[in-house]
């Protein structure tokens, strides 16, 4: 099969012909008709995830067709149109059991602690807890395109946060799952405010739902700034760049017993945060969470949604690239170009 293949980080990557995955007795081998291009793609090929080891495929927000079927399968045949998250559990831990797997203790991750989906197959194990049917009327590059940033919105807005109707959710940082928050929340009925320093990010929000927005360049203090444009402060805030100054205009954008949601990853210098305690926790009574991924369970909520009319998942994919062109579509990530979300719909260059 074609895989783009990484030798080196933050180098170039090399489309090759690689032996094809082996089907796990309790998994499918899927045929990859579709794959998302994501700032966390841009992490790994940077060289700041752990796992990765090299030479690595990159590439997790797939779609595709099931192409082989191991024995202990049951759920799924060869032809399924499916979708994982990105995180493959176990299945039977305490966490596991308890609805939780994306704290899975024995997790896989689909593109950085084994190859991913920028090839032309993939190997999903464990595919009756883990493999996704997906509907017939959401197609491949949609649901590319949901990949993990639709899914780690859904879940950071409606199960961590908490979302209710005609709540202020402020959005701050409107790259691919600062967009898909915008959607989900004004799905929900929530006002939201998106938080930027880039105009064509902060017009893409707004065409997607966002009740206002705002550029934060040049401005001092944001959170007053959000207080001011939301009635007191948001009820649900959400950091989704994993930066620390964001961090900390979220938490200061929150009105009393606010909620903040972490799904940006702060990785190097932005791993570390300092928080006033007294002020923000303790007397304002703010709740700190934080969101990573969701569990195959909660796709079926988000297709209903879809299918309701209540989310266009198209509306969020602006560019449709070759396999050879992702290094491209990554390096354009440096310097926070573009808005939207690239997918990869061709795998034979």
């Amino acid at each position: 099969m074609k895989a783009l293949v990484m030798d080196r980080y933050d180098s170039a990557l090399s489309l090759e012909s690689v032996d094809d995955p082996t089907c796990p007795p309790d998994g499918v081998v899927v045929q990859v008709m579709a794959c998302g291009v994501c700032r966390s793609d841009h992490h790994a090929w940077k060289g700041a995830d752990p796992d990765v080891v090299l030479p690595h495929v990159m590439g997790h927000e797939f779609a595709g067709t099931v192409a082989e079927v191991g024995r202990d399968v049951r759920g799924f045949r060869v032809g399924d149109r499916v979708t994982a998250p990105f995180i493959l559990a176990c299945g039977h831990c305490p966490d596991c059991r308890t609805g939780d797997p994306t704290t899975c203790n024995h997790q896989e991750v689909i593109g950085f602690t084994g190859w991913g989906a920028f090839a032309e197959r993939l190997a999903v194990p464990r595919a009756d807890f883990n493999l996704v049917h997906l509907p017939d009327s959401l197609g491949y590059d949609e649901a590319a395109g949901m990949g993990c940033r639709v899914t780690t919105a859904f879940r950071a807005v409606v199960d961590r946060g908490d979302l209710r109707p005609g709540e202020w959710l402020v959005v701050h940082g409107c790259g691919g799952v600062g967009l898909s928050a915008v959607m989900v929340g004004a799905a929900l009925g929530a006002r939201v405010l998106a938080v930027d320093v880039k105009d064509d990010a902060l017009t893409m929000a707004r065409d997607l739902g966002a009740t206002a927005v705002l550029n934060v360049t040049g401005i001092d203090d944001v959170g007053a700034a959000v207080r001011d444009m939301t009635d007191g402060g948001a009820h649900v805030s959400v950091e989704a760049l994993g930066v620390t100054a964001t961090f900390e205009n979220s938490v200061r954008s929150l009105r009393k017993l606010g909620r903040h949601v972490q799904i940006g990853m702060p990785l190097g210098r932005h791993e570390t945060v300092s928080l006033p305690l007294l002020e923000l926790v303790y007397s304002r009574q703010i709740s700190i969470a934080g969101s990573r991924g969701m569990a195959a369970r909660r796709f079926d909520a988000l297709f209903g949604m879809i299918a309701g009319g209540r989310l266009d998942i198209s509306r969020l994919v602006t560019g449709r690239i070759a396999l050879g062109q992702a290094e491209a579509a990554l390096r354009a990530m440096d310097d926070f170009q573009g808005a939207g979300v690239t997918v990869i719909t061709d795998f034979t260059r």
